[in-house]
Parts: C-alpha cells; structure tokens; sequence
C-alpha cells in the first residue's frame, strides 16, 4: 500500500525529531561526564622529599610510593631530592604550595630555613607522612621529634623521651628507663595489630593482618605526645627483638596539622605488601583532609597470609 505525500512527510518530521532528541541526549550525557569529573575537584598535592638515605634502595622506594599515590587519582606528587650529602643550602622547598610533605630521606640536616618552613606548614595545616628510616633523621630537631612522636638511632636516649609500647594487658605503656633509643630483629614477614579501629585510616582493617618480610623497629623514643598509636607488632625475642608490642603506625598532632608515621617499608619487597600500600595511601589522604575516602582492598592481607603487588617500573 502507498503512502500517499503528507504520510511521507509526517514519517519524515517524525525521524528528524527522533534524531534531533538522541543527540541532545548525547550532548547532555557527555556534560554530565564532565559535570562529575569537574566535581571531583584537583588533586592533592605531594611533596615527595628524599636524596640521602642509609637505606641504598631508596631512589626505588621513592617511585614506588609515587606509584601507589598517583594510581589511587586522588593525588599528584612532585619530588624534591637534596644534594647526596652533607647540608644542601640550597635546598629550599616552598612547603605551601602542598597539601603533604611525604619524607622517605634520612641524611644531613636541612638549612634552618627548611626546618622552620616545614615547622610552620605543620603547624598551620599542613600533612606529613614519614616512612621507616625517615624516622631516624634529625636527632637534636625537637619540633622534628614532636612531629613524628617517635624516633629511633641518631644518639637518642632517655633525654629524648620514653620507650613507647603495649603490655600483656593491652595498656599502653610510656617507660623513662635509660636506654638507647631504636634497634630491631632479623628481617621477617609479622602481624600487625589494630589498635585503634576507629581512626578515619584503620577503619574497615583486621583485627589482625600478616605483613610481609620487614624489618620490625623497636625501643623507638620521643616525646610522644598527642599521638595515637594506631597499629602495634610483637617484636619476638626469637627474632633478636625486644619482646613487647611495638609501634608500627602513629597518628600525631602538631598545631593545627596532622602527621602519620609508620616505621614499616625497609626494602622493595617490603614495600609491595598491600597493607603498606594501603597504608599509606590512607595515611596521605587523612593527613591532608581529616577524611578518607578510598575503600579497603579486595586483596588486604588476611591473619594467615601476606598480600603482595609485584612493582614494575612503568612510568605512570
């Protein structure tokens, strides 16, 4: 049967207005894509600060955590690397145009400029994250030693402040005993404790989690305070250590900043455990906000079994 003209004419209007209608759609689709990207707002920024270390794997290291960060989207990360050795005068970071100073360097001191710049950026707001050795840095900086809670090595003893653990009964123990102030055991894979579940970054983690083959810090000294102690490992006996339940992860306040350190992440291996990744990742988000955002693993580590991401090295 034929159509006569109008018909054509009305089937015709018809599939124009169809077609007009789904590239609106399209159109509107794609401005909300966009709409919800700008939503996101920009990313953190990192200040990645290392050059010297005691540790030979640290220009490794670095990457790595510039990896974890970068591959969570949340954070951009620029380094900042001082001369090899002894103090770089001119090593000045302008520490305000950051959000979080992430130290994996333990070396020389930093100009007093740099001390004061960084003293100042805590104090007014300011997020730091300090890795493993970056604990052992700066022996006689007291605003240093306030930011960190704890530190290890470096001539600190009981002047420094008091040996800070966990007893049998799960109290927190502060002890002026005289004593060298760090050390640890042999290298092996141990579990971290939760000792503070409700904290923005250990929310959602095991009561326990077996963390892969790393060196365990003990007898760490400082003046721990207002700090929280939010994981805890037993340093045993059998592996040379002290036999308490040690620090593994502290939240401190300084002013009006916040600074997360854990003494984990000695070596690349021991960097590739996702309870490390996931820890700092955490950990750089809350120093910055006050919040967390980002979910726990579908791989975390279980009480009984490590969890590891083989690192490559592909730029990101």
């Amino acid at each position: 049967m034929k159509r006569n003209l109008s018909q054509r004419v009305a089937l015709f209007v018809m599939l124009l207005i169809c077609i007009m209608s789904s590239g609106e759609a399209d159109a509107q689709s794609q401005q909300g894509s966009k709409a919800a990207k700008s939503d996101a707002g920009p990313k953190l920024r990192v200040l990645l600060i290392d050059g010297q270390n005691n540790h030979s794997i640290w220009p490794k290291t670095s990457e790595m955590m510039r990896k974890y960060l970068i591959e969570t989207e949340l954070f951009s990360v620029e380094l900042a690397r001082t001369a090899p050795k002894g103090i770089d005068e001119n090593f000045k970071p302008n520490f305000g145009d950051f959000d979080v100073v992430l130290s994996n360097y333990n070396g020389d001191n930093w100009p007093e400029e740099t001390q004061k710049g960084l003293e100042s950026f805590i104090e007014n707001g300011g997020g730091m994250v300090v890795v493993h050795a970056a604990d052992n840095a700066f022996p006689e900086w007291q605003a240093w030693n306030q930011m960190i809670g704890l530190g290890g090595w470096g001539g600190r003893n009981a002047q420094s402040g008091p040996y800070v653990y966990f007893d049998d009964q799960n109290k927190i123990v502060h002890n002026t005993d005289e004593g060298a102030g760090g050390s640890h055991g042999s290298q092996h894979e141990f579990s971290i404790v939760t000792r503070d579940a409700e904290h923005p970054i250990m929310k959602g983690f095991p009561e326990k989690w077996l963390h892969t083959k790393d060196e365990l810090y003990d007898r760490l000294r400082g003046p721990a305070k207002n700090m929280k102690v939010l994981a805890t490992a037993f340093s045993s006996k059998d592996q040379g250590g002290t036999g308490r339940n040690e620090p593994m992860v502290m939240a401190v306040e300084f002013g009006k900043g916040r600074v997360v350190h854990t003494t984990l992440g000695h070596a690349d291996y021991s960097q590739e455990c996702v309870g490390f990744i996931t820890l700092l990742q955490r950990g750089a988000e809350w120093v910055a906000t006050g919040k967390v955002s980002q979910a726990l693993p579908k791989d975390f580590p279980t009480a009984d079994a490590i969890s590891v991401r083989a690192y490559t090295d592909e730029k990101k």
